[in-house]
């Protein structure tokens, strides 16, 4: 393979293929996030089906994410993208002929996220690979503004798409971009692994019971299933038993899934720790929202993209400025700022909620909450990844991404647990509660909610209350009214807790020296 010289030129077919598949990878879920209803509506499931195959695909791909890295190592670079590619072209295929939540879950949540373990940590070994120097750098830059770029546009095109064509149309485009990345694969140069080839496979096993048990435990909560605690020990336990047995591997010189070493790097740690918070209020809010907007002010997809944007076009904007000004300010303190609005900006926005008759409402905390995560995407990958040698940065990239994308799921699954649970038992005691029902109206309510209590938007209720005694029908109304905002105030509390220890984090980076800008940080910046 020949070697590109530090001054030639940038193949920007190649740059923009590369750009155009993280594009997919970040719309995509998105494009579901603002879809929820009308999928709910099209395949006959529930608000928390949905919602849990969308915290699925971002499991499977932290579960997976460190052990794609070194299939990839393993098989090929170039084939493990080829490979990640194609898993997400087949969950967004089975998107566009989905009958059932079940084949969402299969093809869209599990493919898709071994998918996106693949794709990932490949991805940043080709764009290692294949540019170099200034070209290298300009590469890294391209496909971080392209993943900021589908962060923020994904809801409105996704809601543009749902209102006026189908959802299904919007996976549609999906797979055919993927059809124009893969017509370019020539292009791509493989990047042999030299490294040990030895596989751990305890450690892998370990890392994805520890990565996956926890946020499984959550899910299978919030469905309402059992063994919930067993499910979460499960994850904690494996946790502890990974730690441990990397100890020990490099201890005895043997190869492991990663360098327990990574940890000791004052830098890398804490900056992993922030990623992962910040990537639980994204996931969080990611969630709640759009389940608010569609189910209690019954927007349509397109109206609940559009009450998004003040978040992802803030978010996208004060990326960028200040992904420009870098080097004028500490990362520290920048990393300090953006926690510390994205704490206020929640703050405001719980007393809204109950009054919210509109997205307007919204805009002025979204804008706040979007201009601090923006801020923390301009800095965290680059602070984590600086202390981190040539020839480790793949391992670590791959580590960090791991977290951000646990992060996610966590905040996907808990946040969105949190509101089912707290409408659930919140209409439950209304109703306990209430002179007006009599206690088989009472038994049938409880009854109801068991089995689709997400759902209950006020216009749906009123064609299921149809026929019942007038008082009846506006009593449970009233009961749905006032139980809804609080159970939405209820799940903010997480991103509000999480953005108070990011900011207590961030004292504790404004003490550590600042960190060395380097293009193999600048290159994990999408993950």
């Amino acid at each position: 393979m020949t070697t590109p010289s530090d001054d030639a030129p940038l193949d920007r077919r190649l740059a923009l293929l590369l750009a155009l598949a993280m594009f997919v990878l970040v719309v995509d879920t998105s494009f579901m996030n603002v879809s929820i209803s009308a999928v709910v509506e099209d395949l006959g499931t529930t608000v928390s089906g949905v919602q849990s195959a969308i915290a699925l695909e971002a499991l499977v791909s932290a579960a997976f994410i460190l052990i794609g890295s070194k299939v990839g190592d393993l098989v090929g670079r170039k084939r493990a993208y080829v490979l990640g590619l194609l898993a997400y072209a087949t969950g967004a295929v089975a998107m566009m002929l989905s009958q059932s939540l079940t084949t969402v879950i299969i093809f869209w949540s599990i493919i898709g996220g071994l998918g996106a373990s693949l794709l990932l940590p490949s991805m940043q070994s080709l764009i290692h690979g294949n540019f170099i120097g200034r070209a290298q750098v300009r590469v890294y830059a391209l496909v971080g503004a392209s993943a900021s770029i589908a962060a923020a546009v994904g809801p409105l095109l996704g809601g543009f798409i749902t209102t006026y064509l189908s959802w299904r149309v919007a996976f549609g485009l999906e797979a055919l971009i993927i059809v124009g990345v893969l017509s370019g694969i020539k292009l791509v140069k493989d990047v042999p692994y030299t490294g040990d080839r030895s596989i751990d496979l305890v450690g892998a096993g370990l890392s994805a019971l520890a990565m996956g048990g926890i946020v499984l435990g959550i899910l299978v909560w919030q469905e309402g299933g059992e063994a919930v605690g067993a499910l979460i020990a499960l994850g904690a336990i494996a946790l502890l038993a990974l730690v441990r047995w990397l100890l020990h591997r490099k201890r005895a010189h043997k190869p492991v899934l990663l360098d327990p070493d990574l940890f000791r790097l004052p830098l890398f740690r804490i900056g992993v720790t922030q990623q992962m918070l910040q990537q639980i209020t994204l996931g969080s809010a990611m969630i709640t929202l759009p389940i608010f907007l569609q189910m209690v002010l019954e927007y349509d997809a397109m109206a609940a993209g559009l009450s998004l944007a003040p978040l992802s076009l803030s978010m996208f904007a004060l990326a960028l400025l200040a992904g420009k000004r870098s080097g004028r300010r500490r990362p520290a303190d920048i990393v300090l700022a953006g926690f510390g609005l994205v704490v206020v900006g929640v703050i405001v926005l719980i007393p809204i909620v109950p009054r919210a008759t509109s997205g307007w409402y919204l805009v002025l905390p979204l804008v706040i909450v979007g201009s601090g995560l923006g801020l923390l995407v301009s800095q965290l990958n680059n602070y984590t990844l600086s202390p981190i040698d040539e020839e480790r940065v793949s391992e670590a990239a791959g580590v960090n991404s791991a977290g951000g994308s646990f992060g996610l799921s966590f905040g996907l699954a808990f946040a969105g647990g949190i509101l089912l649970a707290a409408l659930s038992l919140g209409f439950t005691n209304q109703s306990d509660a209430s002179t007006v029902l009599s206690a088989d109206e009472k038994s049938q309510v409880s009854t109801a909610l068991e089995d689709d209590a997400e759902l209950m938007s006020n216009t749906r209720l009123t064609e299921v209350l149809a026929g019942q005694p007038q008082d009846v029908q506006d009593e449970i109304i009233r009961i749905n009214t006032e139980v809804r905002p609080r159970a939405l105030q209820l799940a903010l509390l997480l991103p509000l807790l999480v953005g108070v220890a990011g900011l207590i984090n961030g004292f504790r980076m404004r003490r550590l020296p600042d960190p060395q800008p380097n293009a193999a940080a600048e290159g994990a910046a999408f993950g």
